[in-house]
């Protein structure tokens, strides 16, 4: 497998807050995944008004040509399309009384779409 791994210990491609990996962790594990292997798929794809949203979903490995970034015992598998939009991001999760759920911060947008649901850069 030629899958390359970038440890917390370098420039990563993809910053993850604690509180994303905490909740990220929980459900893997609430899954019935192992999370030395499995890990959380970021990802960007067609749609919304801005032109492209993120998705986001378990795996339970990488793939070959994915970037590994692991933080605070959370893999996150970036394939390479993804890795040029949303390269230098933050995953976090937002706790809060009207809404609660995982958020990306990428400093590559240059617009988004009035609901914050897609973005373009």
């Amino acid at each position: 497998m030629s899958t390359e791994t970038v440890d917390t210990g370098s420039d990563p491609a993809i910053e993850v807050t604690p509180d994303a990996a905490e909740e990220a962790l929980s459900l893997l594990e609430g899954e019935g995944l192992d999370t030395e292997e499995a890990g959380l798929r970021l990802f960007v794809q067609q749609g919304g008004c801005a032109g492209l949203s993120y998705g986001m979903r378990f795996d339970t490995e990488p793939e070959d040509d994915d970037l590994v970034v692991e933080h605070h015992g959370l893999r996150v598998f970036v394939d390479p399309a993804s890795r040029n939009y949303i390269g230098g991001s933050k995953l976090d999760y937002e706790h809060g009384l009207q809404a609660a759920g995982f958020e990306v911060e990428n400093p590559n947008v240059v617009s988004e779409c009035g609901c914050g649901e897609s973005f373009r850069t």
